[in-house]
């Protein structure tokens, strides 16, 4: 899934208590992809300019991208380091977080939005490299119905809002 619907989906299921909750958890939503792909797109754009942006409809060549983007890939797409983070954190302040939960459902989302042929998930990284060979997020019979279906969420959270609101 792009990583801006990942940010949508955290910050409308576990971020609707307060502004902070909603960015908390957007931000938490779309952290996988933006520490794994991040750097990689950040010099990118700074080596080639708006070149870089030519042919961004589709996957890049594989064998163009660093080996550092597949191990942190790796890394913030499992389950396994998912939980020891999130239990990590919740020893730490003695409560959990719930927006992490946001991180969670970028990984359970990508399990099934993720084809063997670009990025499948390793979601039982580091134990296993297993992956599930799912239908890739830009196809249309994903695409369309996560978009028509984070407008309707996002239309009733807000008209419901302003309900409520004198």
């Amino acid at each position: 899934m792009d990583i801006l619907s990942h940010g949508l989906w955290g910050g409308i299921t576990l971020g609707r208590s307060s502004r902070k909750s909603f960015w908390t958890a957007f931000l938490f939503g779309m952290a996988p992809d933006f520490f794994s792909f991040g750097l990689f797109f950040a010099s990118g754009v700074l080596l080639h300019g708006m070149e870089f942006f030519r042919g961004m409809g589709h996957p890049p060549d594989a064998a163009l991208i660093p080996a550092y983007v597949y191990t942190l890939y790796n890394l913030t797409h499992s389950l396994l380091v998912f939980a020891a983070v999130f239990g990590l954190v919740w020893l730490l302040r003695g409560r959990p977080l719930p927006e992490m939960g946001a991180w969670g459902l970028h990984l359970a989302m990508d399990i099934f939005t993720h084809s063997e042929a670009f990025f499948p998930t390793p979601f039982l990284w580091p134990v296993s490299n297993t992956h599930f060979d799912g239908l890739p997020w830009a196809d249309p019979l994903i695409y369309v119905p996560n978009v028509l279906l984070l407008a309707v969420l996002y239309a009733w959270f807000f008209l419901r809002r302003r309900k409520a609101t004198p």
